[in-house]
């Protein structure tokens, strides 16, 4: 279904293209194949491309890039989507997209990636707990252009069709132009109808407090919930993402693979 042979020639390449299908477009999330999210995202994309949906089974949020790496991996056929093919996977975001790409796209790979629609904030520091966000890094490490979107609603039935027209403008041009080499997208949506435009951002510097709740068990042990409250850590600013967020801009921030920090890197004496 999804890998063009690289090895055509010139001549055969160039009439592979002109005869080319349409998109392949890969869809997977964190909160499971049946969530609200992902049903929006595909039917917002459907016209775009084919779609192929590939979602964890159940709620993976907070995953990251964790994979299965001491348990076996199911696929199931789902039919949830009308006629958009729809795979739930027992394993995480990550497993998601390994899988597809492993076992369902075998004759064309994808040409674009998406994750989402997620039900919460993936913006600051919540990218790098995000399963949402880590299916995204995962596309991007495999080179295909690559797109996690987020609501900050975080109630599943929350009116989404409001983002509509900014997934299908951002994922039009992703097609069209694609993405730098090791560089996805984390586009987060305020939690509200309407929206003020599109900021490109930064990642805001923040952090978690409080996030242990230590309770104490009727049968006599201490058990813990992680819970936790955001803080902002530079209010002022105005060219990131929580600031975009909060004045009612879609906040669109390019997230890098490599973590190289190049300017101390030059600054090492080793």
């Amino acid at each position: 279904m999804c890998k063009e042979d690289h090895r055509l020639s010139d001549s055969s390449r160039q009439s592979a293209t002109s005869t080319r299908q349409r998109p392949l477009i890969l869809i997977t999330n964190d909160d499971g194949y049946h969530s609200e999210g992902i049903r929006h995202l595909a039917a917002f994309v459907k016209t775009m491309g084919d779609v192929v949906v590939v979602a964890p089974e159940s709620a993976r949020s907070g995953y990251s890039c964790a994979f299965s790496a001491a348990d076996f991996l199911r696929l199931k056929r789902r039919h949830n989507m009308g006629d958009t093919e729809v795979w739930s996977c027992s394993g995480t975001p990550v497993d998601c997209v390994k899988l597809a790409l492993d076992q369902l796209c075998t004759d064309r790979r994808p040409d674009i990636i998406l994750s989402g629609i997620n039900h919460g904030d993936n913006s600051s520091v919540n990218s790098h707990y995000s399963g949402t966000m880590g299916a995204a890094m995962e596309g991007c490490m495999k080179y295909i252009p690559s797109v996690a979107f987020s609501s900050c609603y975080y109630n599943e039935d929350a009116n989404l069709m409001p983002l509509r027209p900014y997934v299908e403008k951002i994922v039009q041009r992703v097609l069209e132009e694609g993405l730098p080499k090791g560089v996805c997208l984390n586009v987060n949506f305020p939690a509200r109808e309407e929206f003020l435009g599109v900021k490109a951002t930064r990642m805001t510097w923040g952090s978690w407090i409080n996030e242990v709740d230590k309770r104490h068990h009727l049968r006599g042990y201490d058990y813990y919930w992680m819970v936790g409250e955001y803080r902002n850590d530079e209010p002022e600013a105005t060219d990131t993402d929580q600031w975009a967020l909060n004045h009612g801009y879609v906040a669109v921030t390019p997230t890098t693979v490599d973590v190289t920090d190049y300017d101390f890197l030059h600054k090492l004496k080793l």
